[in-house]
């Protein structure tokens, strides 16, 4: 196994209950810990500020914030902020959102990839603690800066990470960002062609593939009863395969089940999302997840590791956290 690991939370699990699982996780050796944000219900930065507010070394990024519900500035002020509380210890990882939630809330998802190298773009800039004047199509600043008065007025080392599935994405963030953060549910032969599309970007930045770190998001469903480890994943691939066709696609999930997944599930899932759970076989699971005994999960793991990705970010979904950190735990506790 790699000798980087880091852990990846949502919203199963109380915010309190999240910042003893960090602080396990440290002990035991992770690298990072990532907090998502992506359905309308738990706010990444907010948890960030906990996690970092109550562990010394672990690195603390957003799994991933979208580039279009929040200001280039006050995304800069907010990771500036962060980095206050946690020096050299953040890690901004954004993304282009989805649909259909953001067309829900009044987004336009339109010109993504300009859109996302503007926010990138100007976002880095400010963290360098640059006087900036920029308008784009997306962006528009006149004569701003992150006005430190009382403080660091040093440039800010947070890396700027992609959160990508698309090979457009991917290849933007290879030219225009420190790292990318590989989608999960996606299979370890997915990661072949993201690793040809972050080259091409990586080449017209001048770039190599040894400089661009590619942690990557992976389901992890552990429990010594193999069965229910992947009954546990099958909820989570089932709401996916309704909601977010477009990362199922990306693995090669046949379009046969995607469309008869459709025809169960609305948005949001609710009761429907158990009888569209009886369409998922297996093999779909475990192809898109880490399922099974520690053993099968981190040999599972591993594929995504060999396919190019440089650290795995676990997401939990047994009910036994520490059990899953215990299994991957780069530091005996």
């Amino acid at each position: 196994m790699s000798d980087r690991v880091a852990l990846y939370l949502q919203d199963k699990h109380d915010l309190r209950e999240s910042i003893k699982y960090v602080q396990y996780a440290e002990q035991r050796g992770f690298e990072a810990v990532w907090q998502a944000e992506s359905r309308l219900v738990r706010d990444a930065i907010v948890p960030m500020a906990a996690y970092a507010a109550t562990t010394e070394r672990i690195k603390v990024g957003s799994g991933v914030i979208n580039n279009w519900t929040r200001n280039a500035a006050v995304i800069a002020a907010t990771f500036l902020t962060l980095d206050d509380l946690a020096p050299n210890r953040i890690l901004l990882g954004i993304g282009a959102w989805w649909d259909p939630l953001a067309s829900k809330v009044g987004i336009r998802r339109h010109k993504p990839l300009l859109a996302m190298r503007e926010v990138v773009t100007t976002v880095r800039r400010l963290l360098n603690m640059e006087h900036v004047t920029f308008h784009g199509e997306f962006v528009h600043l006149t004569d701003v800066e992150l006005d430190v008065v009382h403080g660091r007025r040093e440039p800010r080392h947070v890396p700027i990470y992609i959160g990508a599935t698309g090979p457009k994405m991917l290849e933007l963030a290879g030219e225009i960002a420190d790292g990318v953060v590989l989608n999960y549910l996606v299979s370890p032969t997915y990661n072949e062609m993201a690793m040809e599309r972050i080259q091409a970007g990586l080449r017209r930045a001048g770039r190599s593939l040894d400089e661009f770190d590619r942690p990557q998001l992976v389901v992890c469903s552990l429990d010594q009863d193999r069965q229910r480890a992947l009954d546990n994943a099958r909820k989570l691939v089932t709401q996916y395969l309704g909601q977010q066709p477009h990362i199922m696609k990306a693995s090669g999930v046949p379009q046969e089940l995607l469309d008869e997944i459709n025809r169960v599930l609305t948005w949001p899932a609710t009761e429907e999302i158990e009888r569209a759970m009886e369409l998922v076989p297996d093999d779909v699971v475990q192809m898109i997840t880490a399922s099974g005994t520690p053993e099968e999960c981190r040999a599972k793991v591993q594929e995504y590791m060999a396919a190019g990705a440089t650290c795995p970010i676990l997401y939990p979904l047994g009910d036994d956290v520490r059990a899953m950190i215990d299994a991957f735990a780069v530091e005996k506790a």
